[in-house]
C-alpha cells in the first residue's frame, strides 16, 4: 500500500494565483502575515520543492503542500 497523501483539487478563476493568495483561498492560513511565517519557515512546497516566495505564480496544474494537506490548483 502506498502512504500516497490525498490531494485536494483547488479551483481558481483566472490563469494564475500567487501563492499567498491561494493559501488564504484554501483557509490554510488567516491573513498575508501567517503566509509569510509559513513560507519564511520553508513549511510550503509548490510542486515538490520548498517555495520562498510568497508572490509565486502558480497556475493550473500546480501543487502545493502545507503541513501535509496537498492541493492541485485546477481551472473553475
Amino acid at each position: 500500500m502506498s502512504a500516497e497523501p490525498s490531494i485536494t483539487e483547488l479551483p481558481i478563476r483566472d490563469e494564475m494565483i500567487r501563492l499567498g493568495q491561494l493559501l488564504k483561498l484554501a483557509s490554510l492560513v488567516e491573513d498575508g502575515v501567517e503566509a509569510k511565517a509559513l513560507i519564511d519557515n520553508g513549511l510550503v512546497q509548490v510542486n515538490g520543492e520548498i517555495e520562498e516566495r510568497r508572490g509565486r505564480q502558480l497556475h493550473p496544474g500546480d501543487t502545493v503542500g502545507v503541513n501535509g494537506v496537498t492541493l492541485r490548483i485546477t481551472r473553475a
